[in-house]
């Protein structure tokens, strides 16, 4: 081969791979944003008078923002039970949201000025979940065109999504310190087995980075061997768990509207998965076989 044409080829190959490397890039710094930025708000809305339970159960209310957000920016139309089951996860976040505002009201044992003070953080906190949510949803449509646009690649996504926000925690690095040394200070604990002495805060972040990467490569297999039915449904049921385990192991308030709050989520949540569709021919097929034996 003449040298004039691999140096054009060096040239063009070379140039033209910067432009589409450039071009994709740019497209998942606009994702590795907004995941950044929800996650961040997520977490610090706990820091905002807002309780775990209503922290999960408002997270739940995914399906209205994209549907709300599909209807909007992808002109999308569902059927009646679509919209049915918005309303059903719609009204057990409002039931959740308005039960818990007066619990904050309620049981501060402060005078009336700084319950409002506290109030008014708890509306901040509830701010904070509603803007997480749709820009959660925003993030799932910028997705879709992505996935439509350059092909599925949820392996590169994966990785770009956790490595490219890793500098972005930079500008949390005081606020990471200090938690740092405040688990530091924690009791010591000795992990069974190995017998590794350690701050037991130390033990339960570990865990809890085991645990999460457990769980999220459990979704990606789950999404690459199951429909998409199953995997919302998978995950709808983990939430739904997650949540009676935090009201029992931490002890949080929760009456019998909150219960029913759930309930509707929980409920509308299935409805728009509709897995009935898919239980109805099972258990019919299992009604009918004590009959045929």
């Amino acid at each position: 081969m003449h040298p004039a044409v691999a140096v054009g080829l060096v040239f063009g190959g070379c140039c033209s791979n910067v432009v589409f490397l450039e071009l994709l890039a740019r497209y998942y710094f606009i994702m590795v944003a907004m995941f950044f930025t929800v996650s961040v708000v997520n977490n610090y809305a706990l820091n905002l008078n807002i309780a775990m339970p209503l922290h999960m159960i408002f997270r739940s209310g995914s399906l209205i923002a994209s549907m709300a957000l599909g209807i909007i920016i992808l002109k999308k139309r569902y059927s009646v039970s679509k919209y049915t089951s918005i309303a059903l996860v719609s009204l057990g976040i409002f039931t959740c949201t308005f039960m818990s505002a007066k619990q904050v009201v309620s049981d501060s044992s402060l005078n009336e000025e700084d319950g409002l003070q506290v109030f008014l953080w708890w509306l901040l906190g509830i701010a904070a979940l509603t803007f997480a949510l749709l820009m959660s949803a925003r993030m799932g449509i910028f997705q879709e065109t992505l996935y439509k646009q350059f092909g599925k690649h949820s392996k590169e996504a994966l990785f770009y999504n956790h490595a490219l926000p890793l500098p972005g925690f930079l500008l949390l690095a005081p606020n990471i310190y200090h938690h740092a040394v405040l688990f530091s200070q924690s009791e010591l604990f000795q992990v069974p087995v190995i017998g590794l002495t350690l701050p037991i805060m130390w033990f339960y972040l570990l865990m809890n980075v085991i645990t999460q990467y457990v769980c999220i490569r459990g979704v990606f297999i789950l999404t690459t061997e199951c429909t998409s039915l199953t995997v919302t449904l998978v995950v709808t049921l983990r939430k739904f768990v997650s949540l009676i385990f935090s009201i029992l192991y931490f002890r949080n308030p929760f009456t019998a509207w909150h219960w029913l709050g759930t309930a509707f989520v929980f409920v509308g949540t299935l409805m728009y998965t509709e897995v009935w569709n898919s239980l109805g021919p099972f258990l019919a097929r299992w009604r009918k076989r004590p009959k045929e034996e």
